[in-house]
């Protein structure tokens, strides 16, 4: 017998040794069927639970109608708009003290605001004392905010008269000695064939003749204001008051959500920030009468377009310039939620009609920015908070003696930020 098959005869009788562990093979071909048998159960499954939620968001009626609009490629956030910390050196002021403090006024070293619990406050040192209320208790919650009020734009009028926009209760005159307010406009005002549903902010002559305000919409309430930023149709205006007649007129239309507004200081031109198109939107010259007494007619411009944020109050700077506050900003290089969905209102609809308002609200990143900016809506300087980390949702600039004192539509504080730190 030859070498090699005695070795295959002695390796053919070896004993075949039977263990209970499964070769690879059999270990890939359980793991497949067994595989297999769960797609198909979490497939059917999640079908069976899955088909009802689509049907039903198929057939939900979504609470905004949104439009189709345009916004230029966000600019470059450098040179001045390159992002910075330096809003992060402002201290917070009256923390747990203030709920949502949105405007900011000051008669000399006294600060007046109104809060989210519908009442007029003055801050004092380190004391804050209510001056009015102008609704009716209960406050705190969302369904009590039409009748408790939530008092937004807030200026100085003459002989240290306080002039206050409610967003719900309308335009009040406020003694900030006895507390006493006197209602100019009454919120829900019907003007020219459309309800004042959302006033915002106003701003008023020296004289006390004539008050700005913006309705923001003639739709949706303040409580509302991210349905009325995602639905973004041109229903907002401007309105004027005339205090001795007490006629309400409109001065602009067709704005998509007009905001912060600021009178020029001559008085004839009126700066209105558009947020949901981030830019202030138009410097309009006022109508007015002329020697002969006629009517002088406006002109409309542009001031600031395609800015880098959403802007939202507009207050002069010692500078002879503007503070315009933004809770939000457009980042390029990046993402920007609001550009992308412009121009995607189906997307709108579906979002609206899974989730609530505030879990929206939380998609939205938090960056807070302030600018500096001067005719022509040149800017001149900005301060940042990536994160809103010090200041948070922020509405408003307010400079007083070297200090920016930054009001918020959310927070419960005010930040102050010394510009000579900066």
């Amino acid at each position: 017998m030859r070498e090699a098959e005695g070795l295959r005869l002695r390796r053919s009788q070896q004993p075949r040794v039977l263990t209970a562990e499964p070769r690879d093979e059999d270990l890939r071909g359980n793991r497949t069927y067994s595989g297999r048998v769960f797609q198909v159960t979490f497939l059917s499954v999640g079908g069976v639970l899955l088909i009802p939620v689509l049907i039903l968001v198929l057939f939900l009626e979504s609470p905004i109608h949104p439009e189709a609009f345009s916004l230029r490629e966000p600019p470059l956030m450098d040179g001045c708009w390159a992002p910075n910390l330096k809003l992060r050196l402002a201290e917070r002021l009256f923390e747990d003290k203030v709920q949502g403090p949105e405007s900011i006024a000051n008669i000399g070293d006294v600060l007046y605001s109104g809060t989210a619990d519908g009442r007029i406050v003055k801050m004092v040192g380190n004391r804050i004392h209510t001056v009015a209320r102008l609704g009716r208790q209960p406050c705190g919650s969302r369904e009590d905010e039409p009748t408790c009020g939530r008092p937004l734009g807030i200026r100085v009028g003459p002989n240290g008269t306080l002039f206050v926009a409610d967003a719900y209760l309308g335009i009040f005159r406020v003694d900030p000695n006895t507390g006493e307010a006197v209602r100019l406009v009454e919120g829900g005002l019907v003007v020219a064939g459309r309800p004042i549903k959302f006033i915002n902010d106003l701003d008023v002559t020296r004289d006390g003749r004539r008050v700005y305000f913006t309705s923001s919409s003639s739709r949706w309430q303040r409580r509302d204001f991210l349905h009325l930023i995602m639905e973004a149709t041109e229903d907002g205006r401007v309105m004027e008051l005339d205090t001795e007649s007490g006629e309400v007129s409109v001065v602009m239309d067709r704005l998509r959500f007009p905001n912060g507004l600021q009178l020029l200081p001559d008085e004839e031109s009126v700066l209105v920030s558009e947020t949901t198109m981030a830019r202030i939107r138009h410097r309009f010259y006022i109508l007015r009468y002329g020697a002969r007494g006629g009517l002088n007619k406006g002109g409309m411009e542009t001031f600031a377009e395609n800015l880098p944020g959403f802007p939202d109050n507009i207050r002069r700077s010692s500078g002879g310039g503007l503070w315009v506050a933004m809770s939000a900003v457009r980042p390029c290089p990046g993402f920007s939620m609001l550009d992308f969905l412009s121009q995607r209102p189906w997307i709108k609809k579906l979002i609206f009609k899974i989730f609530s308002q505030d879990a929206v609200l939380r998609f939205v990143p938090r960056y807070s920015l302030v600018a500096e900016l001067q005719d022509g809506g040149v800017c001149v300087r900005t301060f940042h908070d990536p994160n809103g980390e010090v200041a948070t949702y922020i509405s408003e600039v307010h400079e007083h003696q070297g200090a920016l004192y930054i009001g918020s539509f959310r927070s419960p504080y005010v930040a102050k930020l010394d510009l000579s730190q900066v």
